[in-house]
């Protein structure tokens, strides 16, 4: 059951991105499927499908939707029909996808894990970009002769942590680059023909950074005449935070762009670009709506601790990366503050949500609305990598519901809260 709504102030303090929910929509949420809740907005998901889809490509551009930020299947639909295609990262996504009504030509897998049944998958129509050389050498055997795709490290990385630094030598995903010859070798053993060549560096933001992971990732596609697509990935940060950097598809497009037409021009091939955003469509989509269940001290030398009825459950970023997340206390004088710790309602000391930044092991009090039990918050940014990648069950809180909200103002419950039952349906 949803905690009430101690009081209101007229106005809902704003959240980066987040006018569209309101105090009142707030309560008819909470009244609808209780708190917590994660509620995204159809109308900020559809303007950063388009600005993905304007992502400059001189021959050719495919979206591909990173589905392992927020998997639910009536996300999945809606970007189906703005006309995304689909990357997975397990062969469970695949599944999913396939679940969801989604058409197994228009998705991409690129694995830590090979799933056993990958070759039914690629024959329904499901393109496979190699990550290993073990992965690369199980395709030829099932598949001589035919088309594959290429993950490699381009032995360059960015990312906020090395948490979510996904290239270089401290990275496990993709072939190295310095193992072409190996590949050649494979490549040859069984026939196969590259038509992809795929890198995916991490979650930073810096244009230099693309420009130079482009043109190397462009140096790999001319080691491989057969190539005729280039994935540069996603990992396109947002800015959750007001003095966060996010990342400008235009801006980081317009080099990528031209490094592309000076290698048609130089090899006369013509190259079809894929790129795979995650966080960028999602993230900023989407609040965490929870409730003040507790108020705890620790004297005039430690803090005043706001607990909520959400946490790593929820929301696990914070715990794990120390990342940041904007935080609202509806109904609470915008003029009254104080310096508070957020945590959430686990039972684990590190269920923090308001570390320092980058520090997960820190405490960083953050400058709040006073706030009393009862209270409604908004947590937000927390479309990417939250539902998806909660710390699942823990303490058997059960997992939270997800809600739709329409440009018409309708709400749609996407996900329902999990039950007990549900928790417990697979013990023996």
């Amino acid at each position: 059951m949803p905690l009430s709504c101690r009081r209101f102030s007229p106005k809902t303090p704003r959240l980066m991105n987040t006018q569209w929910i309101g105090r009142e929509k707030a309560v008819e949420i909470a009244g609808l499927v209780g708190t917590p809740a994660y509620v995204y907005d159809v109308g900020t998901l559809r303007q950063q499908a388009e600005k993905a889809l304007a992502f400059p490509a001189p021959h050719g551009l495919t979206v591909r939707y990173a589905m392992k930020a927020a998997p639910n299947r009536r996300l999945l639909q809606l970007f189906a029909e703005w006309g995304l295609e689909f990357d997975a990262s397990s062969g469970y996504e695949v599944h999913r996808l396939k679940r969801a009504g989604i058409d197994s030509r228009k998705v991409s897998l690129s694995t830590q894990e090979l799933p056993e049944d990958f070759a039914e998958l690629v024959r329904e129509g499901m393109t496979l970009n190699a990550c290993s050389l073990h992965q690369l050498e199980a395709f030829g055997k099932a598949f001589p002769g035919q088309a594959v795709g290429l993950r490699f490290n381009p032995g360059l990385g960015s990312g906020g942590t090395n948490r979510t630094n996904v290239g270089g030598p401290a990275s496990s995903f993709g072939i190295w680059h310095e193992q072409v010859n190996d590949v050649r070798a494979i490549l040859e053993r069984y026939g196969l023909r590259p038509f992809r060549i795929h890198t995916h560096i991490g979650s930073g933001s810096d244009p230099e950074v693309w420009k130079r992971v482009a043109a190397l990732t462009l140096a790999l596609a001319e080691a491989f005449p057969t190539v005729d697509c280039l994935n540069l990935g996603g990992g396109y940060k947002v800015a959750r935070m007001p003095d966060e950097t996010a990342t400008d598809l235009g801006v980081i497009g317009k080099p990528v762009a031209q490094l592309l037409k000076d290698f048609a021009a130089r090899t006369g091939r013509e190259l079809h670009l894929e790129i795979e955003p995650g966080t960028f469509l999602v993230a900023n989509a989407c609040v965490l709506l929870a409730a003040v269940q507790d108020v705890a001290e620790t004297g005039v030398t430690g803090y005043r601790f706001l607990k909520l009825n959400a946490g790593m459950t929820e929301i696990l970023r914070p715990s794990l990366y120390g990342a940041q997340h904007p935080i609202a206390v509806l109904g609470a004088d915008p003029s009254q503050t104080e310096p508070v710790i957020v945590v959430g309602h686990c039972c684990e000391s590190g269920d923090i949500l308001t570390p320092a930044q980058g520090d997960p092991e820190a405490l960083q009090p953050r400058q709040l609305p006073k706030a009393g039990i009862g209270d409604l918050v908004l947590i937000g940014g927390a479309g990417a990598y939250c539902a998806s990648m909660s710390a699942k069950n823990y303490n058997s809180f059960p997992e939270a519901p997800e809600v739709l909200s329409h440009p018409d103002g309708s709400l749609q419950v996407i996900r329902k809260r999990q039950t007990l039952d549900q928790i417990l349906a697979n013990e023996c």
